[in-house]
């Protein structure tokens, strides 16, 4: 392989996800997913390292098993998804073991910092190449602009500042 092109693989949707969990009432977490996403890497190498990752993921795809709190989180409470629909990261440095890069939100742009782990690639039984990832982090959704906030009659917080963010990519080799 010529060491100086770039190599473009391709998120394969059908074997990734991306999560969310957030603490709820301060004594469980609510797990949540994007279903419609979309993204890519560039690497010059084959280990990925300093490879380009870019996604993103739409608003309206999202899904906590809770019709009436999904559409509280697209309301402009929390992602305006009207105004604001996808989420998007772009990679500004990658190690192997950490990812750097820019996550915008709800028209917000910060930078955060993902635990990544390469899980290899391999051949599948079709010919295609794969590489699998994990990537996880954790944000403060006030950050982005994710204010709403509530407390109950005895004093808890409804919903955690601090959000996880756990992303299960397999990308196809194009």
């Amino acid at each position: 392989m010529d060491n100086t092109s770039n190599t473009t693989w391709k998120i394969d949707g059908s074997h990734s996800e991306i999560n969310f969990k957030v603490k709820h009432m301060m004594i469980s977490n609510v797990t949540g997913s994007f279903e419609k996403f979309d993204g890519k890497a560039e690497t010059s190498n084959g280990d990925f390292k300093n490879a380009n990752f870019s996604f993103s993921a739409e608003i309206d795809s999202v899904n906590t098993n809770n019709k009436d709190r999904d559409n509280h989180l697209k309301s402009d409470d929390f992602f305006g998804a009207e105004k604001n629909p996808k989420l998007t990261f772009t990679s500004k440095s990658f190690d192997g073991e950490k990812m750097v890069g820019d996550l915008t939100i709800k028209g917000v742009t910060k930078e955060v910092t993902l635990d990544a782990d390469y899980n290899g690639s391999a051949v599948d039984p079709y010919g295609q190449t794969k590489a699998g990832f994990e990537f996880e982090g954790n944000i403060n959704r006030k950050d982005f602009g994710l204010t709403w906030s509530a407390v109950t009659e005895a004093g808890s917080i409804v919903v955690s500042d601090k959000v996880k963010l756990i992303a299960s990519l397999q990308f196809i080799k194009q």
